[in-house]
């Protein structure tokens, strides 16, 4: 495919980059096919302990120049690396779609997120700000400021093989850290591309080796290996609360600091309010998109009793004129699983929830025939349940929606809403000013993501993205989840003639 060649991917790929050059890898290798359609696509060999230990030092060398150049000039790089993007978007959105299995339009969004980044980070290397504090002591001036940490390791996942990525390494970039990235084995083909393509950018501007390094390599050697390596202060994780939770382990265990993205369990509430030609697409959209593999992906849908019964039928209606097929075709709205691995998840999870007591109310199989050759598309499912099931309080990383009746106001769903162990993102669909607002005070969601009258998923690059309880605590991208890239430093300066003990102790000197 056209696309492959121009994003510089070969049959045989290495899975090691400083940077500019490619590390010939001796590690196994890795066979990539694609979930649209089960093709091979290409092969990457995998890094070896050595190769790791070869890239984190010119990591290290790097940073030692990179930290003390100017914010606003890193951002400079960080804008040429947007413009470097945009020319290559259309292959890159390409290449995600055909080896995560998303829709070509979503494949095309992400991208574009990446760009969105780059344009933030930009204006964000310009304030990189602190604050000044007045001091108790005369003659004293009291402030605070941020430094750069040293090497950030991002660990991605599938589902958003370049844009997670990129809110943790342009961010990471102009606050003067050097990027370490170990992308998801099962998508290693588009963290190559993006390799390829700022390698453009870093020559063009004759940097130091090491800057944006990338390691394909085995989770149980080389990536034990980066979580347990006091070179690397930060570890930004993407992923499950298991793997998660492994990972903040061993990085605290040597004081290293995480940003943990992990699951989502996300809710929309529909109250008696609601204004269902706006929630109902919101609601499709958000189970539906990415075939539910997303950590913002809604997974319960919450419903006054008042209006159930009318909630249902609009969404058995909606969902069955979904059209489901190869994502590289811009008229399907659902594409496929990301393995068959994940088909067998959703399949058990559907019958997890039947054993529950839950009822099947529209789809739920597996797909077959020509155009499902691949053996990873499914008919995403609705299912009658009570938040209370196990596999309800569990995230499925498929199209599985669970329907869910209350019967008193709007804290009665709140409860609900709430009561999971994760935390990442929420919603009410409401025209009700004060249900509204509780939903959004302290009484209301718990989670990192509150929405009024739009769904769970399509954050915006502009706020800060991220969860509460398991889902980990960390933020990325906008607002102020910079902070987390850098090393905080409170100073004081002395301008006068005499030092002022604490407590007023004196010596006799």
């Amino acid at each position: 495919m056209d696309f492959l060649k121009t994003l510089g991917i070969q049959e045989m790929n290495f899975g090691a980059s400083s940077g500019q050059q490619w590390l010939e890898t001796t590690g196994s290798e890795i066979s990539v096919h694609s979930p649209a359609t089960g093709a091979f696509i290409a092969k990457v060999r995998q890094a070896s302990e050595a190769e790791y230990e070869a890239v984190i030092a010119r990591a290290q060398e790097a940073f030692v120049d990179w930290r003390v150049m100017p914010a606003p000039k890193r951002g400079e790089i960080v804008r040429q690396i947007g413009l470097r993007l945009r020319e290559y978007k259309e292959p890159l959105g390409k290449l995600v779609s055909y080896e995560m299995g998303k829709s070509l339009q979503e494949g095309l969004g992400e991208v574009q997120e990446m760009i969105d980044i780059c344009d933030f980070a930009v204006g964000l290397s310009r304030q990189l700000y602190g604050f000044t504090m007045h001091s108790e002591r005369p003659q004293h001036r009291m402030y605070d400021q941020y430094h750069p940490l040293g090497i950030v390791l991002t660990i991605s996942a599938f589902n958003f093989p370049v844009a997670v990525w990129s809110w943790n390494a342009m961010i990471a970039a102009v606050c003067g850290d050097v990027n370490l990235w170990k992308p998801s084995s099962k998508v290693p083909l588009t963290a190559i591309a993006c390799q390829n393509i700022i390698a453009e950018v870093l020559r063009e501007n004759d940097l130091p080796e090491g800057l944006f390094s990338l390691v394909v390599g085995k989770g149980s050697t080389i990536g034990e290996r980066m979580l347990e390596d006091k070179r690397i202060p930060l570890v930004s994780v993407t992923g499950s609360i298991n793997v998660g939770r492994h990972a903040n382990e061993v990085v605290s265990r040597r004081f290293g600091r995480c940003i943990l993205e992990l699951g989502g369990n996300n809710a929309i509430i529909l109250t008696p309010d609601a204004n269902l030609k706006m929630a109902i697409p919101a609601v499709v959209f958000g189970s539906v998109g990415t075939a539910g593999q997303r950590c913002t992906t809604t997974r319960r849908l919450i419903v006054h009793e008042s209006i159930y019964d009318q909630v249902k039928d609009s969404l058995v209606k909606a969902y069955g004129s979904l059209r489901i097929g190869t994502p590289m075709d811009e008229s399907n709205h659902v594409g496929p699983l990301i393995d068959t691995a994940a088909v067998a998840m959703f399949g058990k999870a559907i019958e997890m929830a039947q054993k529950e007591g839950g009822t099947l109310i529209y789809g739920g199989e597996t797909l077959e025939g020509d155009d499902y050759a691949s053996g990873c598309y499914v008919r995403p499912a609705i299912i009658e349940a009570e938040n209370h099931f196990e596999i309800v309080q569990e995230e499925t990383f498929a199209p599985i929606l669970y329907l869910i009746r209350y019967s008193g106001d709007v804290s009665e769903a709140i409860a609900l809403q709430n009561g999971v162990v994760q935390g990442l993102s929420s919603s009410i669909f409401s025209d009700n000013l004060r249900e509204a607002e509780l939903f959004l005070s302290h009484a209301g969601s718990d989670c990192g993501i509150a929405n009024v009258n739009i769904g769970t998923s399509g954050a915006e690059i502009g706020g800060a993205f991220g969860g509460e309880k398991e889902t980990g605590g960390g933020r990325e991208s906008g607002s102020d989840a910079w902070k987390a890239y850098m090393r905080r430093q409170t100073n004081t300066i002395n301008y006068g003639t005499t030092l002022p003990l604490a407590q007023g102790i004196k010596f006799d000197l």
